[in-house]
Order: structure tokens, then C-alpha cells, then sequence
């Protein structure tokens, strides 16, 4: 019901699989395989024929028509109630072990008796915690450690955060020292940047700013540009055609005037300053920070109401052409329990439906 800013975001347009595997961060080499089976169209087929109709956006992510998540929600009870399903809450599983022929379900509560399956699919989506897998590792399975992934980036100290409601469409974002990097949309928040740039680093990033304790820099290029030498040429065209106009009015590669003067002042250079005055060593500088700004960042923030986990159970403890544990028989696993998480754009969504799909009609 949150997804999709509680419209749910089901699925991608994408239909390339090679395309399709490089939102994930983890998993895309399992999912290659898998999209082919039950992939983007299939699922909006699925939904469709069910009578939830779906439109794809020009970003490529697919709502149903109806921009509510509920119609997803309602799609699914009432496939429950066509096919029999038994839904049980206040139920949470506190063990699965093994019989004779079989799993046996052990429940939290006392009056919840053991209850017997022939096959147990887990579908419990991410756990934040060692501790919310600890059931799966003490049947023998791998675990990755579970981390945030897909949040924004907090920066209490820097007075960027003035210009919130700033977007810059598109720029590059990386994480200064490493080989991580993002293009897209950055939006400038009170908090600090988020947009799908800041949320496709984290998600790549995860472990590694987990490690960092989520202190670290970004350097952000504002202007999309990483030659450095076209950056410098068109700001000299600039001087050239408007010499006599401020630096602070002529804001270059489609920037707000509102980021424009604040790069402008970060670089110390005077709001009386005219083009013709910089110099070749003024347009460096403006240069430098059109593509190499430098932010430090202190901190994450969930996205919206989301919480995506990079982690879980690991796929060498998996048979992925049909989802079943290689240490359990009879069980298997679907959607974010696993170690395969995606970006935004409705890619963790299409990984659920693959993975359930493969389990519950191959496995």
C-alpha cells in the first residue's frame, strides 16, 4: 500500500532483460534467468486480466490506471477468495522444522498449534536485522547481512539544504573516493538531496556507506558534463556574448537561479562580478564547481514511508530455477527475503512477482 507514494509502482516498462537486470544492485545475475519465465509484460498482462488495468509513464513505471494502490491490494483478496486461500494474521512464525514428510510451522503464541505443510514458500519481504533471519540460519542457510538500501542523504552542516525544492534534472552524483556513481534527477531537500540519483548511490553503495557509518562526501557535477573542457567552453562563450551582464544573472547548463547564486557565492566570487571580469582563472573556478561540488554527508533517511534491505538469504543457498532451498526441500523463497534488491522504478515489485511466480508454479 506505500509503494509508489501509495499508488504502487508495479512493475517497470522495460521489457529488455539486459537492460531490466542492471536496477539491481544484487541479484540481476539470478534474475536474467528468471525474467524470461515471468517478466515486466507478463505481469501487466497478469493484473490486466484480472481487471486492473495498468499505464505505463513516461519515466517507464507502471500504475494501474486507477493510481491507487488499493486496486492491487483488492485484486489479490479477491484471487484468494476465487482460489480457497486461507489468510492467517497474529500468526508470525517462530520456527520451521522438519518431518517425516514435510515442514512443520512452530507460531509465537501458545494457542497456535504446530502446523504441518508439504511445501512453505517465505515471502516476509526484508528484515532490517541479523536477528529477523536468525530462523532461516539455524535450518543451515547463508545469510548476508541485511543494510538499508534506497535512502537519502542527510547533511545537517551544509547550507545547501537552503535551497530545498531545487531539482536539478539531470546531474551525476558520486561518492567521493570510490567508483560509485549515478545519473538522473537530484532533488535539493531541508534535510539534505534525495531523487532518483541519491537513491539509485545508496542503493549501489549500500554496504559500502554501511561500513562508512553513513559519514562519507558526494561530489555532485551539476552540470552532466564530465569533460571539464566543454564545461569551460561554454562559460567562455558566455563571457564572450554577455560581457557586460553579472556573473549571478546568467545561469549556465539549465540551472535555477537560485543554485546558480549559490554556487556562485560558494566560489567566493562577488555578486557585482560581470562576465568579462573573471578571467580565466574565475571560470576555472566555476568550472570546479559545476563539476566537481563537494558535499558532506552525515547520516541516511528513509525514502518516504519505503524501506528496501540489501542482504537476506543468499542465493548460493538457492536453487533459482525454482526458488527451493538447497538445505530444506519443500521450502523456498520470494521477494526481498532474498539477497536481490533493485532500485526505484517498480524493479524490487517485479522481483517479488518473478520469484513468487517461479516458486509457486515451477517449485
Amino acid at each position: 500500500l506505500v509503494s509508489g507514494g501509495r499508488r504502487c509502482n508495479v512493475t517497470n516498462g522495460c521489457t529488455s532483460v539486459p537492460e531490466l537486470i542492471k536496477a539491481y544492485p544484487r541479484g540481476g545475475s539470478a534474475l536474467k534467468k528468471l525474467l524470461p519465465v515471468f517478466g515486466t509484460q507478463h505481469t501487466i498482462q497478469w493484473f490486466e486480466k484480472r481487471g486492473v488495468p495498468m499505464v505505463v509513464q513516461p519515466d517507464n513505471c507502471v500504475f494501474p490506471v486507477s493510481q491507487n494502490a488499493q486496486s492491487i491490494v483488492d485484486c489479490f483478496l479477491q484471487q484468494c477468495r476465487k482460489l480457497g486461500v486461507e489468510i492467517k494474521t497474529n500468526c508470525g512464525v517462530k520456527a520451521i522444522k522438519l518431518a517425516e514428510s514435510g515442514l512443520v510451522l512452530h507460531f509465537e503464541h501458545d494457542k497456535n498449534t504446530p502446523e504441518y505443510f508439504d511445501k512453505v514458500i517465505v515471502t516476509t519481504g526484508g528484515s532490517p536485522k541479523m536477528d529477523g533471519l536468525k530462523w532461516l540460519k539455524d535450518l543451515g542457510h547463508s545469510i548476508e547481512m541485511p543494510v538499508p538500501s534506497l535512502f537519502t542523504f542527510n547533511m545537517p552542516a551544509e547550507p545547501v539544504r537552503e535551497l530545498m525544492g531545487v531539482v536539478v534534472d539531470p546531474c551525476i552524483v558520486s561518492i567521493q573516493g570510490t567508483k560509485f556513481k549515478a545519473t538522473g534527477p537530484l532533488l535539493i531537500t531541508h534535510w539534505g538531496m534525495s531523487g532518483p540519483a541519491v537513491l539509485k548511490l545508496s542503493a549501489f553503495g549500500a554496504r559500502l556507506l554501511s561500513e562508512k557509518q553513513y559519514n562519507f562526501s558526494i561530489q555532485v557535477n551539476w552540470a552532466n558534463e564530465s569533460n571539464f573542457d566543454i564545461v569551460f567552453n561554454v562559460l567562455e562563450q558566455i563571457s564572450i556574448a554577455h560581457s557586460q551582464k553579472l556573473v549571478v544573472n546568467m545561469s549556465p547548463f539549465g540551472l535555477s537561479s537560485r543554485l546558480w547564486q549559490f554556487l556562485v557565492e560558494k566560489c567566493e566570487i562577488p555578486a557585482t562580478k560581470k562576465w568579462n571580469e573573471l578571467g580565466k582563472k574565475g571560470l576555472n573556478k566555476l568550472v570546479n564547481i559545476l563539476c566537481n561540488d563537494e558535499y558532506k554527508v552525515s547520516g541516511k533517511t528513509t525514502f518516504r514511508d519505503e524501506f528496501v534491505t540489501c542482504g537476506g538469504v543468499s542465493l548460493q543457498s538457492v536453487d533459482v530455477k525454482t526458488m527451493q532451498s538447497k538445505v530444506v526441500s519443500g521450502l523456498y523463497f520470494a521477494g526481498e527475503v532474498l539477497d536481490i534488491d533493485g532500485i526505484t522504478g517498480g524493479y524490487n515489485l517485479q522481483n517479488a512477482w518473478t520469484t513468487g511466480f517461479i516458486a509457486g508454479m515451477l517449485g
